[in-house]
């Protein structure tokens, strides 16, 4: 059993069989996509209920309220990366486009490698600009996203038992798998919340699952994970020794 999570998608395209199309392209790609919206109202119900890690918005939809409209509200309200799909490509709708500052614009027809790469790319800049610009906004979700086999994968808190730090990389350890990612440890743990710990200048681990320690290391599940000196008084102060 795997603790990785797929990408979910949440399509908002009035055009039926586009968006049945698009939401197959999706899952042909290594994504979860979601029931499509067709307009303001439906996408912002999606939004509220099944809480998508990305959005893919039409810009024309029907009724009184567009894509850029919706875009506006996920800004406000959601906070996650989206990206424009349009027929329409004229400069007044670039110009409301540009406002809301959208990852990437795509215009219609595309082919599966410009949506997938245009994705990619998206859910790159958004971790980006959430470990550099927001760190503390991010410790309130529960999980963090990660590139893994080519693909922006999300992993839960609850499933991490502890980080390893190897040269360039990070391991991140769960019950049921290692997963390798280029980044820092420092970088990683800003993105983490209050029950992650560094032990060692090589070591963070989640203090959910240390069952036992000692001065000179921890036990994490069956994992053993040895404490630096500059950090016994860190450890035994977050596990109340």
């Amino acid at each position: 059993m795997t603790e990785l999570r797929k990408i979910r998608i949440a399509v908002v395209e009035d055009e039926i069989i586009i968006a049945d199309h698009l939401c197959e392209t999706l899952e042909g790609l290594g994504y979860e996509a979601l029931e499509p919206a067709i307009s303001y109202s439906e996408a912002i119900e999606l939004l509220l209920i099944e809480k998508p890690d990305f959005a893919i918005l039409d810009i024309r939809l029907s009724g009184s309220k567009d894509g850029v409209d919706v875009a506006e509200k996920i800004n406000e309200q959601f906070q996650i990366p989206f990206i424009f799909l349009t027929s329409n490509s004229d400069k007044s709708t670039l110009e409301r486009v540009k406002k809301v500052r959208p990852y990437a614009y795509l215009v219609k027809p595309f082919t599966k490698e410009e949506l997938f790469t245009s994705i990619e790319i998206a859910m790159s800049n958004h971790e980006q600009k959430v470990s550099t610009e927001k760190p503390l906004e991010n410790k309130e979700n529960k999980y963090v996203f990660v590139k893994f086999k080519n693909h922006f994968v999300k992993i839960f808190f609850d499933s991490i038992l502890f980080i390893k730090s190897d040269h360039i990389y990070i391991e991140i350890f769960t019950k049921n798998e290692k997963i390798v990612v280029r980044n820092s440890l420092n970088e990683f743990i800003k993105l983490l919340d209050d029950r992650f710990l560094k032990v060692h200048r090589s070591f963070v681990v989640n203090t959910d699952f240390v069952v036992a320690y000692n001065g000179e290391e921890l036990t994490v599940d069956q994992h053993q994970i040895p404490i630096s000196t500059n950090h016994r008084k860190d450890v035994a102060s977050k596990l109340g020794a």
